[in-house]
């Protein structure tokens, strides 16, 4: 259960009409979703959050779909249900088949296990592998 309100359009602050516009205009979609919606709620976080992804999101040294399953990847390692449902839709519709995504999910489970292997074994970290 949600702990804040989402706040519907005919809701918004001025600022917060203006990051939405800015998310349906990306997005190409009248659609914005409920993150954002309980983000409205403070327009400068709203702003802050929106530019920052917007930032990290965008084509770079790693393609947009690359980052998608990255984000998915650390949105299971924190047990973020909305973000693993949110940027698994996202991946798909980046390119990201089946097959990737199964490989992603192996991945991501054999990470989680030699993790806590090795947490709970304290292993020291080899110095050949130290940056």
């Amino acid at each position: 259960m949600a702990t804040v309100r989402l706040m519907a359009d005919d809701e918004l602050s001025a600022e917060a009409v203006e990051v939405f516009e800015e998310i349906r205009a990306a997005r190409g979609t009248e659609y914005v979703n409920n993150f954002w919606r309980a983000l409205a709620h403070d327009p400068a976080q709203l702003r802050a959050t929106w530019d920052r992804l917007k930032a990290v999101m965008a084509p770079g040294a790693l393609d947009p779909l690359v980052k998608e399953m990255v984000y998915l990847a650390v949105s299971t390692a924190n047990s973020c249900g909305y973000c693993i449902h949110s940027h698994t839709a996202a991946a798909k519709a980046k390119g990201m088949t089946e097959e990737m995504h199964a490989e992603l999910l192996a991945v991501i489970g054999m990470a989680m296990q030699t993790n806590g292997l090795v947490t709970a074994m304290q292993v020291e970290v080899d110095d050949a592998f130290k940056v």
